[in-house]
């Protein structure tokens, strides 16, 4: 008896462990973006994210946020000493990966978001080592109302500035390379 409770118990963890971190793909009618930061510089520095009006999330460290989403144009963005942006253009059932960069900053570590270099082996081997290792943060959706509430000033002004000033002063960039088919 002792032995079959073990054997379904390690099975069961197993299972767990599969689904519970790696490169999941997205229902066939979304996107899926992996913000990713793979760094230790900056590691106690939390960098907050958003989608074009919304927060969605906030993480520290070399750990990584997976976020569903409607296929087609996307603006998302990132909060810490500065506002970085990225525009996206998304397909259904595709997978990205937007690198979160940290950069030296006066008071506290800047933010810095690109899209991942595919060609570039050791990056995007660190990046399936840290995906396929840990979960992803995943933050209550409680949590996520309660900023959007507590941030209902903040964000209006930051897509003011970025639509006024920063996205013609600013060279932002763009994603809209997939992970590549055959990378997993």
């Amino acid at each position: 008896m002792k032995k079959l409770f073990l054997t379904t118990f390690i099975a069961l963890a197993g299972i767990y462990t599969v689904m519970a971190q790696g490169f999941t793909p997205p229902p066939d009618e979304k996107a899926v973006v992996y913000f990713v930061r793979v760094t230790k510089y900056g590691k106690p520095t939390a960098f907050e994210f958003f989608h074009q009006d919304k927060y969605i999330g906030a993480f520290k460290g070399d750990q990584y946020m997976r976020y569903e989403c409607d296929p087609g144009s996307h603006l998302f963005w990132a909060s810490s000493e500065n506002k970085e942006f990225i525009t996206a253009n998304l397909e259904s059932g595709k997978s990205y990966i937007i690198m979160v960069n940290v950069i030296m900053g006066a008071w506290k570590a800047r933010v810095g978001l690109a899209p991942l270099n595919f060609d570039d082996n050791e990056v995007w081997e660190r990046v399936k080592k840290l995906v396929n290792k840990d979960e992803p943060i995943v933050m209550p959706e409680s949590k996520i109302e309660k900023m959007n509430k507590k941030l209902s000033k903040f964000i209006p002004k930051q897509l003011k500035n970025y639509e006024t000033t920063w996205k013609d002063e600013r060279n932002f960039r763009h994603i809209d390379q997939p992970i590549p088919e055959g990378k997993l």
